[in-house]
């Protein structure tokens, strides 16, 4: 009999139309399956509230207090009146403000001393928190035996609520589907879940929503966890295992090849960290299976040069080499900087070329119909052992001669059909190399990137010099910001270049008008500075006589590629750019960037952009300005990139700040993360033993033939959209 489609029905037929297409609409859930596995955020003691202390400002909140005071207070001269509530819970107050004719029933249930459950949005009035016409439910005896029932339990859960649906209405439509959670069927093999102490998924799901002690919400969120853990990994084990299923040609480099050839021509020898690295890479590229390896590298940890190495090797095999960039400026800086190492080794067939030559292509879709005609013909005859370009190089008019490796520089997201369709190129499947300068933690790694093996360099070369790192804060000290313009200038001076980063490019539509803004927005949310305006300021204020240019994404390729050259030329003083300089740009004179607007960029994004600068002899100096107060968050994310220039810690730190849903790239996907309960930095115990069971599970049963249950909940998970998302390395 089959007991899953309890859990697949529609939540229109249980709960009814409306309240369902509110669920749907504002938090994606559309089966009793889906509500379930909706669990409450936190639990409401009777005896203990909510800190109000802690509330998030513009969150939808729920909060268990006391009413301390209530007053009617008239305004317009007597016609218009409010109803001001403060409630309290000991660690701080709240304000709440009815209006108009919503007063009357408030003033008259929300007498002092009264204790309920109130739900709204934080907003901020006159420097005070506040929520305006809250929903709200009393917590008192008398009137109806059964909600005293349900509200004195020991345990009152808040879910994750909306605006439109309060957290006690989806509270009682979970009370509806609750029944159906004992026909779930269990996803973890009985001997993993007995063999760690893990209570049956039918029971963990009534004690999430249910609890009646605090005992029974660790027991359920611990199995909750594994099951999340363990299912996500199994998805990823199941791709690693398809791929060692492949054939791939092994590729070996010759003694006294290309890659020889390149080695002894280097003015530098390899940090260690580079010779571990290349040693793993190129054991995979032995191998008659595809390799597919992340590489994780500090900014300016020489990733392109292990990359460039192995794309020797793969030619000097006989095969051919692709890097995707996600950019054209990117692309192009790449092109450059390879010819700039391989020198004459770059030029194979050419007069003047060394013997063991390849020729380096360039492929993005701004070039011109000739020299688009010759990189594809290069390519087609192998005459090009090298190309990099952007996605332009998967589209059907691209053909390789003999296609051995594919690096993806920055796991921009590199989706399963780009995959596929890269994969289709080649006689058999090439080799993959994903490499980012974002460090990940380990279990970012495993979860985000888990079908993949990982390599980690994490040393500097040598003759790379410190960063300095100082947080201007213009607003409280504008004299700070006037310093900061002063050693742009001084670094000038001695010859070196300086960056200028913001966030906007300043030919943005103006907003639409119309849309009525609060004080406190106003001030807050004033537009991000831009590009074409602070370049403008500068060269008639604080830096007038430096030559100062503009960069942005917007330009022509041929104007990007033009101002790049002059700025690595050293022609120009001042950079003014976006994040376009984030990745990649390496232009060893350039010591100083000044960030503006600094706390509207991520942690991840700040180090990146800051490891554009002492990439030379010279000593770096990255100044992040912002006008955001000093208690705020934002300021502390300032503090702790200006703190150190580990960019681990700074993904940790990022991590923990940000939601896990936008680490597991729910932001780039649209869809939900499938991390309900698992947090990647806390559980890192938990995910690495998963990734253990789940390994073992697929290697005696691939196909997951005995057992159902954990198939049904995997088919779950990689609904459409999740298995491209699984599949982006």
């Amino acid at each position: 009999m089959d007991l899953v489609p309890v859990l697949e029905e529609s939540l229109k037929k249980v709960i009814g139309p409306a309240t369902a297409k509110v669920m749907a609409e504002h938090l994606g859930l559309h089966t009793v399956g889906d509500l379930l596995h909706h669990y409450p955020r936190r639990y409401a003691e009777r005896g203990e509230l909510t800190r109000l202390a802690d509330l998030p400002l513009d969150e939808h909140v729920t909060v268990v207090a006391q009413v301390a005071s209530a007053r009617i207070m008239k305004f317009r001269g007597g016609s218009g009146q409010r109803l001001e509530v403060v409630i309290t819970d000991g660690s701080g107050q709240l304000q709440l403000v009815f209006f108009g004719k919503g007063v009357h029933k408030p003033h008259k249930d929300l007498l002092p001393g009264t204790r309920a459950m109130f739900a709204g949005k934080v907003s901020v009035f006159n420097r005070k928190l506040q929520l305006a016409h809250p929903a709200y439910q009393l917590l008192r005896g008398g009137e109806d035996d059964e909600t005293v029932d349900s509200w004195a339990g020991a345990l009152i859960p808040i879910y994750p609520a909306t605006a439109k649906l309060e957290s006690w209405k989806i509270a009682k439509s979970v009370d509806t589907v609750l029944p159906s959670a004992r026909e779930a069927v269990d996803p973890l093999p009985p001997a993993l879940r007995e063999g760690r102490g893990l209570v049956p998924l039918p029971e963990a799901l009534l004690k999430i929503h249910r609890p009646s002690t605090k005992a029974d919400i660790a027991d359920a969120r611990a199995r909750l966890k594994w099951d999340e853990a363990f299912v996500l990994q199994v998805a990823l084990a199941r791709r690693r295992y398809a791929d060692t299923q492949l054939p791939a040609v092994a590729r070996k480099p010759k003694p006294d090849g290309l890659l020889a050839a390149f080695d002894a021509r280097l003015p530098f020898t390899l940090t260690e960290g580079q010779e571990k690295v290349s040693k793993e890479i190129f054991d995979d590229l032995a191998t008659e299976h595809p390799m597919h390896r992340l590489l994780q590298g500090e900014v300016g940890s020489g990733k392109t040069m292990v990359a460039l190495r192995a794309m020797l090797a793969v030619v000097d095999a006989g095969g051919q080499a692709a890097m995707l960039a996600p950019t054209e400026v990117l692309a192009q800086q790449h092109h450059r900087s390879i010819t700039e190492m391989m020198g004459e080794l770059a030029e194979g067939g050419m007069l003047g070329g060394a013997e063991q030559a390849t020729k380096v292509v360039l492929l993005t879709g701004s070039m011109g119909a000739a020299a688009r005609r010759q990189a594809l013909l290069d390519l087609v005859t192998g005459e090009a052992g090298i190309v990099i370009g952007t996605h332009a190089l998967i589209e059907d008019k691209v053909q390789f001669h003999d296609l051995g490796l594919v690096v993806v520089d920055e796991q921009h997201r590199f989706g399963v059909e780009q995959r596929d369709a890269l994969r289709g190129k080649g006689k058999q499947p090439p080799h993959l190399l994903v490499m980012t300068a974002t460090p990940i933690p380990r279990t970012v790694a495993m979860t985000v990137f888990g079908d993949l093996e990982t390599s980690v360099l994490d040393q500097l070369p040598a003759g790379r010099s410190p960063i300095a790192s100082h947080v201007v804060p213009a607003q409280d000290k504008p004299h700070f910001l006037a310093r900061a313009w002063e050693r742009v200038r001084e670094e000038v001076d001695q010859g070196h270049q300086a960056y200028v980063v913001c966030p906007r490019i300043g030919d943005e539509e103006p907003e639409a008008k119309g849309k009525k803004k609060s004080p406190e927005d106003e001030a807050e949310k004033r537009p991000p500075l831009a590009v074409l305006d602070v370049a403008e300021q500068l060269a008639q204020g604080p830096l007038k006589g430096l030559k100062v240019e503009i960069l942005h994404g917007r330009m022509q390729p041929d104007d990007k590629d033009a101002v790049m050259r002059r700025f690595a030329a050293g022609e120009t003083d001042v950079l003014v750019a976006t994040t376009v300089i984030e990745v990649g740009v390496n232009v060893p004179n350039a010591t100083a960037m000044v960030i503006m607007d600094a706390d509207r960029f991520g942690v991840s994004q700040l180090h990146q952009l800051r490891g554009r600068v002492g990439r030379g002899s010279a000593p770096g100096l990255c100044l992040l300005v912002s006008e955001m107060p000093e208690a705020s968050a934002a300021r502390a994310r300032l503090n702790a990139v200006a703190a150190t220039l580990d960019g681990f810690e700074l993904s940790r730190i990022d991590l923990e700040q940000r939601r896990e849903g936008d680490v597991l790239g729910q932001a780039q996907s649209g869809v939900r993360s499938s991390l309900r309960m698992l947090t990647v930095i806390d559980d890192e115990e938990i995910i690495a033993e998963a990734r253990g069971e789940a390994a073992a599970v697929v290697a005696q049963d691939p196909e997951l033939e005995h057992l159902p249950g954990l198939r049904t909940a995997l088919d779950a998970l990689l609904d459409e959209e999740r298995e491209q998302y699984l599949d982006k390395g």
